[in-house]
């Protein structure tokens, strides 16, 4: 292979073992040996529910069984790909089976209705119970085996490739397209160029990963962003916690604006679409304004979240020409991009061709929506998500934060960044959803 690559890298490196991973699982599940993944039940006050408890339900009816099988699974594939990677595998079996409990204590605490109403979602809780653990008594030198962030992080992205299904992207048509994927790009530059030229902050890859939050999908963007550009946990850590918390505050507060402002709902679903940062607030900010504008909103935001592949290859090409380059030149040959490209996002947009001009054809398109990725690998993916933020948590500490934030650059980058998204998608929206265009 290119630029000293030789074929033992495929073997031997954590970004292919990510997309062997990730097919492994897809084609498995495409082909019908794989036909479910655990699905937790949303509770309010017994939280028996949850496991499956209902009446008449024993232990082998509740989701327990298949969570032994998942946790079971995902091990022995991670501990393979650990082993011919020549990595320390000894007590990963049982380190990992400690870090996917706090996952499933994360995914407890998300299905509870009130929680979950509130935008406390997985990824908040994953990255609150690791940073407690981390932050007092330290995390023990034991779990650390299990804690394999960009492994999980990157065979996530793999599978969420999948759920990119191009028959989407048709359903709103150019308006949903407009509102979508003109302001995105957009946003990013601004942000890129407005954290690095006028607030001078010397992390790029913290800047990048703010403004992939802001102008995507929040979570997934940002983990796709700081993979592509190599930043460090605690630039996603605080990238994604500025996230969370506003996406929180939009969910809330758009859909009130929306029906004060008098505003029409179809421009109002395509402008809470096309900001705020994760799909299942933006569905719960729709719900607010109705059905029709509930799916607008919610499609608008599939729409975005395909640029998720597509602003994560362009990063990483930015990131081998621009940023590191060759001896500090900015410039490198294509054999030397190739050997700096993080090889996962290969894997994102293979997925979603494969799933978009292969299995859609041949199976439907609400077959393969349905049966494959609703029922199990969108619930893999994000099982894989909730291990990565666990192991985020636990490798992160409220210092290191702090120091981050020093002159508030971060939060000022955002709040700038968001409004300029907000200003010129509400614009888009009007043009789009208003009858202008």
């Amino acid at each position: 292979m290119a630029g000293g690559e030789g074929v033992s890298q495929l073997w031997q490196k954590e970004d292919w073992w990510a997309v062997w991973i990730g097919f492994f699982i897809l084609l498995i599940s495409a082909a019908g040996i794989l036909t479910s993944a655990p699905k937790m039940g949303k509770w309010e006050s017994n939280p028996a529910t949850f496991f499956g408890f209902e009446e008449g339900v024993g232990f082998m009816g509740s989701v327990i069984p298949g969570l032994i099988a998942l946790a079971l699974g995902l091990a022995i594939l991670f501990a393979i790909g650990s082993v011919c990677m020549n990595l320390k595998w000894r007590g990963f079996f049982f380190a990992f089976f400690v870090v996917f409990l706090l996952a499933i204590l994360s995914y407890f605490f998300d299905h509870q209705k009130t929680l979950h109403a509130w935008g406390l979602g997985y990824a908040f809780w994953a990255l609150l119970f690791g940073l407690l653990i981390s932050n007092t008594i330290g995390t023990p030198e034991w779990l650390k085996p299990g804690i394999r962030t960009e492994f999980y992080i990157k065979t996530g992205l793999v599978l969420l490739g999948a759920e990119v299904l191009f028959n989407k992207i048709l359903q709103l048509g150019p308006p949903g397209l407009f509102v979508a994927w003109l302001v995105t790009p957009i946003v990013v530059i601004f942000m890129f160029w407005f954290g690095t030229n006028v607030m001078k902050m010397s992390n790029k890859a913290l800047v990048i990963v703010i403004a992939t939050a802001t102008s995507v999908c929040g979570v997934s963007a940002a983990i796709a962003a700081a993979a592509a550009s190599k930043a460090k946990k605690d630039d996603l850590t605080l990238a994604v916690g500025m996230t969370l918390i506003f996406t929180v505050l939009m969910m809330i507060g758009m859909p009130a604006l929306v029906k004060a402002s008098g505003m029409d709902l179809r421009v109002g679903a395509a402008w809470m679409g096309g900001t705020i940062d994760a799909t299942g607030a933006v569905v719960a900010a729709g719900e607010f304004l109705g059905e029709e504008a509930g799916k607008i909103a919610a499609v608008v935001k599939m729409i975005q979240n395909v640029l998720i592949g597509v602003i994560a290859f362009c990063i990483a090409v930015y990131w081998a020409v621009r940023v590191e380059g060759v001896g500090g030149t900015g410039h490198a040959s294509l054999s030397e991009i190739w050997v700096r490209f993080p090889k996962f996002i290969l894997g994102f947009i293979g997925a979603s061709i494969f799933f978009s001009f292969v299995l859609v054809p041949t199976l439907g398109a609400d077959a393969v929506d349905n049966d494959i990725i609703k029922a199990t690998t969108k619930n893999i993916r994000g099982w894989l998500f909730c291990l990565a933020f666990v192991s985020i948590g636990l490798e992160s500490n409220f210092r290191d934060l702090s120091t981050q934030l020093a002159g508030g650059k971060p939060m000022i980058l955002y709040i700038v960044g968001q409004s300029f998204n907000l200003a010129l998608t509400l614009l888009a929206a009007y043009l789009a959803f208003g009858g202008i265009l």
